[in-house]
């Protein structure tokens, strides 16, 4: 799944207002091969965690009102096999990766998958130690870490339709520490868990 990320030229504002200004009337987002999505259509939660720079796991906690945990699928450590601009990754770099799960305590319910890429040799060791031992998820542990950090929306658009033909968007945003781009996350929210809410 990095693939989606190699060789991505930086975005600029013009054809995806929506995750820089939250609002755009009358706005879409674009989809693979099918007519453009209108924003106004989606629930309107969803609409604010495509474009929020804060926790998200945070927000379904308040939202749909359960605790929200962390299972990590997949983390491992990978040479990139390609650039990666959007944090500044040379091909050869060593990244970590990290796939994952949130899923409401109390329902079960998978609210969200994350996949991250992440430059862990620019985190500080006791952060690096604590994301490799899979405590919390990335975001409450960058607030819980006090890490001053900047979190910029990339790119927000519609997945490509899963072998099951189920329909979700997608956000994705860098996490900027000490001035450098060091967490590149993908979170994937599925629409009809959303249109129900």
């Amino acid at each position: 799944m990095v693939d989606r990320y190699y060789r991505r030229p930086l975005p600029n504002s013009g054809p995806n207002p929506f995750r820089c200004q939250g609002f755009v009337r009358d706005g879409t987002i674009a989809t693979q091969g099918g007519a453009p999505l209108p924003i106004e259509s989606l629930p309107p939660f969803l609409r604010a965690l495509l474009v929020t720079d804060g926790t998200v796991t945070k927000a379904l906690e308040a939202y749909f009102w359960e605790p929200v945990g962390v299972d990590t699928l997949r983390q491992e450590f990978i040479q990139a096999a390609a650039e990666i601009p959007w944090i500044e990754v040379k091909p050869g770099d060593q990244v970590m990766v990290r796939e994952a799960l949130l899923r409401g305590g109390d329902s079960n319910r998978h609210y969200a998958r994350a996949f991250s890429v992440i430059r862990s040799a620019l985190i500080p060791a006791s952060f690096r130690e604590r994301l490799i031992n899979r405590e919390i998820g990335i975001g409450v542990l960058i607030r819980d870490s006090g890490l001053e950090s900047f979190r910029e929306v990339m790119e927000v658009g519609v997945e490509p339709e899963s072998a099951s033909g189920e329909q979700a968007l997608f956000r994705t945003y860098r996490i900027i520490i000490d001035g450098q781009p060091v967490i590149l996350i993908s979170e994937i929210f599925p629409l009809a868990l959303y249109q129900a809410a």
